[in-house]
């Protein structure tokens, strides 16, 4: 069991770390702001380089040379109650 002065430690600097992200994140939002002609960045999405039939094959592919290579070690961790 841990001490209570080493509980109120942790939660002292789990605390102190998010307060500080927090006020960073905040200092660093203000600081976008602040500058003439900011304008927020929207991505838009490219069109994909592989077609989706080509894409859901490799995936396919993937999963079954994942499943075989690894298929017969999840067989015996799962015979041995893992």
């Amino acid at each position: 069991m841990i001490s209570i002065l080493t509980q109120e430690r942790l939660l002292g600097a789990a605390l102190g770390s998010t307060f500080t992200a927090l006020v960073i994140l905040e200092n660093r939002k203000a600081i976008h702001r602040s500058i003439p002609g900011y304008r927020p960045v929207h991505y838009e999405p490219k069109e994909r380089l592989l077609g989706q039939k080509i894409s859901s094959d490799v995936a396919h592919m993937w999963n079954k040379a994942v499943d075989e290579t690894l298929g017969k070690l999840v067989i015996y961790l799962s015979s041995r109650g893992w």
